[in-house]
């Protein structure tokens, strides 16, 4: 058995492991063996180690100092899946990100200020930069605060993300297919790249209304299969090649708010849906309401263009997003969320250094 300094955490509504990289093997062959060995990846429980035997709880963020001059810290996402034994770092995780700075602060990566300190993350899946502001007063990472986020129990201390650079974070282009929409077998959507890759269907195309739990979204099959027919093709529209053994791009469904939002939304990854929303999926659903011809300006209608916070719903509640504009011609997007993050433990987990037969 392999012993490995870690910390587990709580990032918005997600949760798992943090490791510093030099704690890893540098093999990359290896230290996926390893994590999935750790993560007990490969039972619909993950019960044979620490992961949740959920999406949301069976993710691994890996940090290091940066050898980039414009970041305090590198952060590698970690998609480790449940019932098949493999990961996946395509993707980036806005939610496993929040906890990114606390963590910096706490292991003396980031030296903290009096007040709020700033770490500058920089996100090895997409090479994009992420702005984090974490309160520290004293010197100390605060946990505590008043900050409620839907889809997480109780109250906690904010932290403040922007991401500076999302635009094409794996095509290079906010639009991969040149055109905010396209038809795929008779079904018009949007296929978009701001801070994740992502395919965006109005619910009502595929025969639902977009109101359904994920409990009753999960058990239809035929959507399913219709979604994943879709994102198949839609991967290979965008110049991502064959996705079929990827989570990107993600499938979204939108439907009109039922509430005060702007748009209710159920997000996939990408074959079940999300019980919450992922934050850089809520970055690229908030520019697009905003982008003209997107399948989601035509639900909304032209007066969305204008919009400077969208508010997405979700099976959990909502999640809001500022967006504003900079450069000198006004056309640069950057979007910023407020989330939450707690230290949950911090010691040692222990890994097989071989996978174990059956029986």
């Amino acid at each position: 058995m392999q012993r490995i300094p870690c910390v587990l955490m709580r990032g918005g509504t997600s949760k798992g492991p943090f490791f510093h990289a030099w704690d890893l093997p540098s093999n990359v062959v290896e230290r996926d063996e390893m994590l999935i060995n750790l993560m007990g990846s490969g039972h619909e429980l993950e019960i044979d180690g620490i992961g949740g035997g959920s999406p949301q709880t069976s993710k691994v963020a890996i940090i290091s100092p940066s050898l980039d001059a414009d970041a305090d810290v590198d952060y590698l996402f970690v998609q480790v899946m449940v019932a098949q034994r493999r990961v996946d770092t395509a993707p980036n995780c806005g939610n496993m990100l929040c906890a990114v700075g606390p963590f910096a602060i706490e292991q003396g990566l980031v030296k903290a200020s009096d007040g709020k300190t700033l770490v500058r993350i920089r996100n090895l899946n997409t090479n994009t930069f992420v702005n984090s502001l974490v309160e520290t007063p004293g010197g100390i990472v605060r946990y505590e605060g008043r900050t409620a986020i839907d889809g997480v129990p109780g109250i906690a201390a904010p932290v403040h993300l922007t991401f500076l650079d999302a635009v094409g974070s794996k095509t290079g282009k906010l639009f991969p297919t040149g055109q905010a929409r396209d038809v795929i077998d008779g079904v018009a959507l949007t296929c978009i790249d701001m801070a994740m890759p992502m395919m965006i269907v109005e619910a009502s195309q595929l025969g639902v209304s977009g109101s359904e739990s994920p409990a009753e979204l999960d058990a239809d099959s035929r959507l399913l299969q219709r979604l994943e027919a879709l994102r198949i093709k839609a991967g290979q529209a965008m110049g991502l090649g064959d996705v079929s053994g990827m989570v990107i791009p993600k499938p979204v469904l939108i439907s009109p708010p039922r509430f005060d939002g702007t748009l209710q939304v159920r997000y996939f990854m990408p074959h079940s849906c999300h019980r919450a929303l992922a934050i850089t999926g809520a970055i690229g659903l908030a520019t697009a309401c905003v982008s003209p011809g997107t399948v989601a300006m035509d639900l909304l209608g032209e007066g969305a263009q204008g919009l400077t916070e969208v508010r997405l719903e979700h099976p959990s509640g909502g999640i809001e997003v500022a967006l504003t504009r900079s450069g000198a011609d006004g056309k640069t997007l950057q979007a910023s969320v407020v989330r939450t993050a707690r230290r949950l433990f911090s010691g040692f987990v222990y890994a097989p250094t071989v996978r174990r037969r059956a029986g």
